[in-house]
């Protein structure tokens, strides 16, 4: 098949979620297409602008994905309905990508366009709900910040909880009675989320 870039960030991301951002390589990327190296640098010049490739579809599709989820929110929804949306779409969007939220983190870096689209809405969003000037860049990166760990979270959980046993157990109630006790509820991992943004939401209100 003709190579395009479409095709080689379509390969750049699958390396990528085998490898990670550190090990991957042109060459690797080549190989997936069974093409030659030097063939990839007639569509991109070098494994920098292919991460900004890349990071720019995730933000672009993550984007989109909130155009929907705002699309579908009734005509009285809250600012906070609004911030919710936003960022559970995000959220969902970056998770079907392994590495998508090392991606996102890498976007501000690329100066990816979809990775600024994302913070522009959420700006607008901050500003139309009435929080003052100074306060919304930090907002807003705080949200992005926060999904984007979550995320990281997320894909990084083990495929199995530890073994405790009964013994180990009772000495971790002692040691960290907080922590093992009633404050940290379990809940699952979409409750636990949007506790999360609805929390933080709380906070940009009082500022209001």
């Amino acid at each position: 098949m003709k190579l395009t870039k479409e095709r080689i960030v379509d390969a750049g991301m699958a390396v990528f979620a085998e490898v990670g951002y550190q090990n991957l390589s042109m060459r690797q990327v080549a190989d997936r297409l069974n093409a030659h190296a030097g063939s990839l640098y007639y569509h991109v010049r070098g494994k920098d602008e292919l991460l900004a490739l890349m990071a720019d579809r995730v933000c672009r599709r993550a984007h989109d994905a909130g155009t929907e989820a705002l699309s579908a929110l009734p005509p009285t929804a809250t600012w906070q309905a609004h911030i919710e949306a936003q960022a559970t779409a995000l959220r969902l969007e970056i998770k079907q990508h392994p590495g998508g939220a090392q991606l996102l983190a890498e976007s501000p870096g690329v100066l990816s366009t979809g990775g600024l689209a994302l913070m522009e809405r959420l700006l607008r969003t901050l500003l139309d709900a009435g929080l003052p000037p100074a306060h919304c860049g930090i907002a807003a990166d705080t949200l992005l910040s926060h999904v984007t760990g979550f995320v990281l979270q997320e894909q990084n959980q083990p495929a199995a909880a530890p073994t405790v046993t009964a013994e180990l157990y009772a000495e971790l109630c002692e040691r960290f009675p907080l922590v093992m006790g009633d404050l940290i509820p379990r809940l699952s991992q979409d409750e636990k989320f949007a506790r999360s943004i609805r929390l933080l939401c709380t906070g940009f209100a009082a500022l209001r």
